[in-house]
């Protein structure tokens, strides 16, 4: 938690978008020299770790009811449990981004699953922190949540399974990006092509994580 939220500092200032740095000095094309930059104190990393640490999270209000139990059945069915494995609904591995080429290395020192799932690939490959993959979420809590997608680009999981979030026309029903109106979000493209009774049981399931 300490290293990340060193790393993470000034990460919108100090990132790369495409040819533009924000703290690129007057072109806004080069990082400014590392020596001239500071981050929190030790003490202030732990202390804020150990705030964040002592948060606890909301009851859940929604109960494993009989729709909901249908829903664990099509979670189940579809293989949802590979990634997202009880208890945490993660398994805490690495997917790779399109356009990443895993080094041989990495292989043997971090638990990676070979599996691409398409997401837009520009935040963990053109900026600061990007490693190339993203880890495999997990769905406790996803009831209380009001943003989907690393960058919080849909607003309710019924958008999530929403097949027209795929096309090049879709209005995201949260973060949009400035200057846009329309864009696919794309990515985990699984449950998309269930039927709307399952969608609705797989979905409220989720809702009881």
């Amino acid at each position: 938690m300490m290293r990340y939220a060193s790393f993470a500092q000034g990460v919108e200032f100090l990132s790369s978008f495409g040819s533009f740095i924000p703290a690129g000095g007057e072109n806004f094309s080069k990082l400014p020299p590392s020596q001239t930059q500071e981050r929190f104190s030790d003490e202030q990393l732990f202390a804020l770790s150990m705030y964040l640490y002592s948060l606890q999270p909301p009851p859940n209000p929604n109960r494993l009811d009989a729709a909901a139990e249908i829903g664990r059945k099509v979670f189940e069915r579809e293989g949802c449990p590979l990634c997202h494995t009880p208890p945490h609904y993660t398994n805490n591995k690495l997917l790779p981004v399109s356009g990443f080429r895993i080094p041989p290395e990495h292989l043997t020192k971090y638990d990676i699953m070979q599996i691409p799932i398409d997401t837009d690939p520009r935040l963990t490959l053109q900026t600061r922190r990007g490693t190339g993959y993203y880890k495999v979420p997990s769905l406790r809590g996803v009831w209380c949540r009001s943003a989907f997608e690393h960058n919080g680009s849909v607003a309710r999981l019924e958008d999530w399974f929403d097949k027209r979030r795929l096309r090049d026309d879709y209005v995201p029903t949260n973060f949009v990006g400035h200057g846009v109106e329309r864009r696919a979000i794309r990515g985990h493209e699984f449950g998309l092509e269930l039927s709307p009774a399952d969608k609705g049981a797989l979905i409220a399931f989720l809702k009881t994580l």
